[in-house]
Parts: structure tokens; sequence; C-alpha cells
């Protein structure tokens, strides 16, 4: 089996200096994802017709053009008066892993299974002294016949999967076309909009709630080892799904509704289906550029009390109607109450109580062209660390399978992911295992 080896570590500057004593400050939707990372990998199938090193020399020239449309990813943390984390512009930089691996991209894909992808995208926990700790890192791998992967892992505090991914196509642009060709935004959260502050607003409790449970009940780090496996469902297939799911108008809706049935089968929940809690871009219903930059993803919980294992249609209305919930108003009462709350000095897990499933249907991964024609042929996503009950990542698939056509990454401990591929309608669907363990 194919090794990573690790060639050098070196720090990526910004080709323009950020003005002297700058400061960028964080949301609250900032403030609460502290506690995890993102850890991101692009695969590129690229002719093997060249030096070891030479693309890796040119990501190198390029990505300086591009950080500087990014000043947040090569500051440095501190804590303000408050107490609160900010970010100093200072032009620090972030660092860059080199590294390769032996044979094809081919071959690595054919047998890359969760542990041995993560060594594909490099992180370091934060220092002792957060100033001296660069919270963006960049790995560039290429393999000895041809293709390239690249990983890039940040603190989540700075940015959701969303931003992380318009920072890769920008990076893909600059080396490409020479620009960036949809810069980054950097603005605060919107406010509730001008006439629209009725005195007898009653905030979306549920919304509230959720994010009040989850910072009043941490979770520890579960050291259960868990695993990953990754499904891609084509256009036939999501077809069906959509159909069993009956009223869901979306994949994202038929296979969230298909995959919490099979988890909480997997993990012998009786009496219902195990709580799951959605993960959902709200960018637009905040009026917000997909440029912004930032953390808008935001969590609601969907109760499985009384729902059965075998109704994936009812599953699915119950998922539907949190999600319609999740509107312009219900997130300005969940950030307007952020902002008021106190004892903020501990930040929650809020991927630690529940069934995590997050969409990221709208992720433009699949444009983020480095070279020629070549798109990525597979990409990851991981939101570490790895705790609580597991965690479900909806994707679009590669062009070319149909617009429905979704990859599906379900983390969980070993055991229940052996069941999992084993569930009789996951099986009926037979979707195609990209990665398995």
């Amino acid at each position: 089996m194919a090794e990573v080896s690790f060639i050098c570590k070196r720090t990526a500057l910004s080709n323009k200096p950020v003005q002297p004593g700058t400061f960028s400050p964080l949301s609250v939707l900032d403030h609460v994802m502290e506690r995890n990372n993102l850890r991101i990998v692009f695969y590129y199938q690229l002719p093997a017709r060249r030096k070891p090193g030479e693309i890796t020399k040119k990501l190198r020239e390029s990505i300086s053009e591009m950080l500087s449309a990014f000043p947040v990813a090569i500051g440095r943390l501190l804590k303000n008066p408050e107490g609160q984390w900010t970010i100093k512009c200072n032009d620090a930089g972030l660092r860059i892993v080199e590294a390769r691996v032996k044979g094809s991209l081919d071959e690595w894909l054919k047998n890359v299974h969760r542990e041995k992808e993560l060594k594909l995208v490099h992180w370091e926990e934060m220092f002792e002294k957060p100033y001296f700790w660069s919270t963006f890192y960049v790995q560039i791998t290429e393999f000895e016949y041809g293709g390239l992967a690249i990983g890039l892992s940040c603190t989540h505090l700075l940015s959701d999967p969303a931003s992380a991914t318009v920072m890769i196509k920008a990076w893909a642009d600059t080396t490409l076309r020479g620009k960036i060709i949809s810069p980054p935004l950097f603005h605060p959260l919107p406010l509730r909009r001008p006439g629209n502050t009725n005195p007898d607003h009653q905030p979306y409790s549920n919304l509230i709630n959720h994010y009040k449970s989850a910072i009043l009940n941490s979770s520890p780090v579960s050291h259960v080892k868990q695993t990953t496996i990754t499904l891609q469902f084509n256009q036939e297939m999501v077809k069906s799904c959509m159909a069993m799911a009956e009223l869901s108008q979306t994949p994202f809706l038929a296979l969230a509704a298909l995959f919490w049935t099979c988890v909480s089968k997997a993990k012998g929940v009786k009496g219902g289906l195990i709580d799951m809690s959605i993960c959902l871009d709200r960018r637009k219903v905040l009026g917000l550029d997909k440029g912004f930059f930032g953390n808008c993803m935001v969590y609601n919980k969907v109760h499985g009390d009384g729902l059965d294992e075998n109704e994936v249609s009812k599953a699915a209305i119950a998922i539907n109607e949190v999600v319609s919930r999740i509107d312009r108003d219900g997130v300005t009462d969940l950030i307007e109450w952020l902002e008021k709350r106190e004892n903020c000095e501990d930040p929650p897990w809020m991927n630690g109580c529940d069934l995590i499933c997050v969409n990221l249907e709208d992720v433009d991964s699949y444009s983020a062209v480095f070279e020629g024609n070549a798109s990525p042929v597979r990409v990851s996503y991981y939101i570490e660390p790895s705790v609580g009950p597991g965690q479900v990542v909806i994707l679009p698939s590669p062009s070319g399978d149909g617009p429905l056509s979704r990859v599906v990454s379900v983390t969980l401990p070993e055991d229940e992911a052996e069941k999992l591929l084993d569930d009789a309608i996951i099986k009926k669907f037979d979707p195609t295992i990209l990665m398995g363990f």
C-alpha cells in the first residue's frame, strides 16, 4: 500500500502586505465553532509527464497571489478585551506541506480509507501560545505516476466548508487564469431588516434551544474508533430515493431521511429514530453572496421520537419541517440571542450530541480547476474531531453523472458502519462504494 512521504514544510506569505494594525473581528456563528476544524481533500488526475515537484512549485507561486485576497487566512489569533478571539491580520502566513506518494492516483483511490486519506491533509492543534499558530494549512501531494491531491485544513472558528471551498477555488483561478474570478467578501453578519423590529416578535425558540442545549451539555471527545464510508448515488438512484421519501423536493431531504433511518437501525435505536442535527448553509436565506467568508452554517435538531425506521417518507417530512423554520427571522433570532448571552468562554461541541447531517449540495467543489480542464475527480470533507454518534455529509457528484447525483460520506463507529453497508435498503439502491474500510 502506497505511503505518503513528507518532503518539507514551508510558510506561504501574501504578495501584498496588509495595513499595519488591521484586525478582523469574528461573528457569534464563528465563536460557536471554535472546538472544530475542517479537513478537505481535492483529487486531480494530471499527466505524469513532468519533473517531480514541478506542479508543486507552480502552486507555491500562485498561492502567494491568492493570499492577498484572504488576509484572515494568514493572520493570527488574539483575545480582545472582552476575552473573545479576533484575528490580527499581520501577514504571518500559512503553512504549506509538500509530500509525494509512490504509484498512481487510481491505485490510491481504489484502496483509500479514512485514516489513509487524512494523511493528505496536514493539521496541527492550537499551540500553547496561539499567536504563533497557523490557523490554515495546505498540503500538496504529488503522485508518482500522475495525479495530485490538494489538502486544506483550518480552524472552524474562521471558516465553514463553503468558505474553505471558495478559498481553494480562488487559488485555482489564480493558478489557471492569473486572477480570482469570485473574490471573497469580509463583512459582519446582517442585522434584522429595517421595519421588521416588531416589539411583540416571538423568537424561534427551537433553534435557540438547540444551541442553548449544546452550550450547556458539551460532551467530551469520543474515544470510540470511527471510520468513514463514502457512497456515490447516481441520478436514477436519487430519483428512486426521492420517490421513496414522497414529498421530498430535493436530493438532500430524501438522502438525509434515508440515512437517518438506516443509521438508527445500525445503532439499534428502539421506539423511534436517533435525534439528528441538520447543518445548513444560510447565506442565501440571509441575503449574503456565496463569497461571504466566515461561518454561515446553522444547526438545528430534528427529534426522532415516535418515527419508524421503516418509514423514510415520515422522516423526510420531519426534516422538511425543521428546515423550513430555519429562515431569515429564525437565524436572526439565533444571532441576536448568541450576541446577548453570557458565559461564552466555554464553546460548545456543535457536532457532539446528535447524529449530524451536513448539507453541502450547493458547495461548488468541482469548478476548482488548477490546470487545463482537469476538474477534481473526487473531493472529501471532514468536520473534526469526530465526536458524538456520527456524521453524514451530503455532497454533489462530479459533473457528467447527472444534476441529481450525490455523494454521501458517513462517519460512524466501525461496527455500525459495517451494519449500514449491509442494510437491505442501502443494498437495494446499490450505490458505488468510493471509500470503505
